[in-house]
């Protein structure tokens, strides 16, 4: 916003003064001035103090130090007002450099400054400095706690732009802190925001629609924004072409407003839904964002046929538009009837051929939709089988990108409950590609990867591929898994690996038996699982079983191979004694 005049900077005060002139060799004397006890010489120095101070950040370093701060603070607070009013136009525009800022931190100058914003002839200088020093965390505290909020909120609707340019600055920064939102709301902040939205300047514009973006984020506030017609003032700025620089910020307001189910609710009474969904089909538009979409919106979105509008997004050529439109999908696929409608719109194979993108994030929303999608959708997962999808997920999981490797690897898990689909997984080589997910640090990828594993391995050609490709040795090593989520996926898959001798007779040599038995002695570590692994090992080297447990069951069949070992002593090793019956 442009600098005023001087003119209209004068005050009613009828007294002149002649000029003071400011040399660039003479600024020290000037500082020194600021202690006289005259007051025409302190309103003429702080006016030279402010005219050398805006020529650039060197000359306010210069007058920091020179110690022309101290003197400045103490000078707001001066009966004069012509002193006060210069002194903190001198420190407004000083307080815009970093190091000022600092050092007026240290003198704890906001008290001072937040007490004289009742007073007009300092708005602009005084909330200069306050949007200055509110970048600053400590000196966001500072403000909130010496009440400067009530303040800044009543000069929003101040006459001057300056002053609502400041003010707004300020409270923008605060209300990035819970507590400041809160209040902001309780003081009836709302109303001046939004009719801020209507200025003739940009930045206020702009700085509205991000202190927006933060208020609304409470539930109250939300409901407040709604009453005010809130949503109604956000639409009229996304309809107007000539204000598509703040479209991308009122979006991000209007996804505050689809994550609350009763605002929702409301927006689709009113045909607002339709009006949203027209904009966001609008192929200029670069940014679209789901926002927090919850159960009760999802149906909502649905009524309003909001798929159509998601699939036509999904094929603008645009990664920003088709990542948020995937995230969008994934959003709305908790819904029945909307992972449904997916399929019948043909979004199911657009998502499949995103997987061959370059973009990391891109093929990041497309894996997340049809992990989603496919989850508990026989229909669905065929689908993504029948476009050849599974070929192409298997491709994702040698990616780098964790997050790709466990939306495929959750995908695959999905689809692989199915054996027409399992036998296909498995003939492009899954397992092979599952191993360098079994080595991941990621929780994520490893609980994917290990349920994975599990299915698949219900396959007796899947545990030989296992074997052979070296692949047990990692799944053991999953046991030891400080992750309570990992150790019971792991032990679900040895579990499940165990239904066959030579597959189990591997995973022992390698000490999962060892390792399971001290999950099951553990309390915290136990679980269904690992009692079922540990069954499933045992009931493949029944002369281990005997040695172990003194008994056989019922449904247990000596073979020729059975070996009486002895029972096992308490300090005797599980591997140990595992071994000699296996060379026995």
């Amino acid at each position: 916003m442009g600098k005023k005049s001087r003119n209209e900077r004068e005050t009613p005060i009828k007294e002149t003064f002649e000029p003071l002139p400011l040399e660039s060799k003479a600024p020290a004397t000037v500082v020194l001035l600021l202690n006289s006890p005259e007051e025409d010489i302190l309103i003429k120095a702080c006016e030279a103090i402010q005219t050398f101070a805006e020529k650039g950040d060197e000359n306010k370093v210069s007058l920091l130090g020179l110690g022309a701060l101290a003197p400045l603070c103490q000078l707001i607070t001066h009966n004069n007002k012509l002193v006060r009013r210069n002194a903190f136009m001198a420190l407004g525009i000083m307080a815009t450099n970093g190091d000022v800022r600092t050092a007026l931190k240290k003198l704890d100058a906001i008290p001072s400054i937040i007490e004289k914003l009742s007073l007009e002839v300092v708005h602009e200088f005084a909330t200069l400095c306050l949007a200055s020093l509110s970048e600053d965390f400590l000196c966001k505290a500072q403000i909130f706690d010496n009440k400067g909020l009530p303040t800044l909120i009543q000069l929003l609707s101040s006459s001057d732009p300056d002053v609502k340019k400041n003010s707004l600055e300020t409270i923008s920064n605060l209300v990035q802190d819970y507590k400041s939102r809160l209040v902001v709301h309780e003081l009836g902040g709302i109303p001046p925001l939004l009719q801020l939205l209507n200025s003739e300047f940009p930045v206020i514009q702009h700085l509205a629609l991000k202190t927006l973006q933060h208020v609304t984020t409470d539930r109250d506030a939300n409901k407040t924004f709604r009453d005010k017609q809130g949503f109604e003032k956000l639409m009229g700025i996304l309809n107007n072409v000539n204000f598509s620089d703040l479209h991308a910020e009122a979006l991000h307001v209007l996804a505050n407003c689809l994550s609350d189910s009763e605002s929702v609710q409301l927006i689709h009474k009113s045909g607002g839904l339709t009006k949203l969904m027209e904009f966001v089909l609008t192929p200029s538009v670069p940014e679209i964002r789901s926002g927090v979409i919850k159960s009760e919106s999802c149906k909502v979105l649905h009524e309003q046929d909001v798929e159509t509008v998601l699939v036509e997004l999904l094929s603008l050529e645009n990664i920003g538009v088709m990542t948020s439109a995937c995230q969008a999908v994934a959003a709305l696929t908790f819904h029945l009837n909307s992972k449904e409608r997916f399929r019948e719109l043909g979004c199911i194979s657009v998502l499949v051929q995103l997987l061959s993108r370059e973009s990391l994030a891109l093929r990041e929303a497309a894996t997340q939709g049809l992990s989603n999608l496919t989850h508990n959708s026989e229909s669905n997962a065929f689908e993504v089988y029948e476009e050849g999808g599974d070929k192409l997920l298997i491709q994702q999981l040698y990616q780098s990108c964790p997050k790709i490797v466990a939306n495929s690897a959750a995908t695959l898990c999905n689809m692989a409950e199915h054996e027409i689909i399992r036998c296909s997984i498995l003939s492009h080589g899954a397992i092979q590609a599952l191993l360098e997910p079994l080595k991941s640090t990621v929780t994520q990828v490893l609980v994917n990867t290990a349920r994975c594993l599990a299915v698949l391995a219900s396959d007796e050609e899947a545990r030989t591929e296992l074997v052979r490709v070296g692949g047990l040795q990692l799944l053991v090593n999953l046991l030891q898994s400080h992750s309570k989520e990992v150790l019971h996926i792991a032990c679900l898959a040895v579990n499940v690996c165990a239904s066959d001798e030579p597959t189990a007779v591997e995973m022992c040599k390698f000490g999962a038996l060892e390792i399971l038995q001290e999950i099951n002695q553990s309390k915290t570590r136990r679980n269904s699982f690992s009692e079922l692994a540990v069954n499933s090992l045992l009931n493949s080297n029944l002369s281990f079983k005997y040695s172990l447990t003194s008994s056989l069951a019922s449904t247990d069949i000596i073979t020729c191979g059975f070996y009486d070992a002895g029972k096992v002593c308490c300090q005797k090793s599980f591997q140990g004694l595992f071994n000699a019956i296996l060379v026995t």
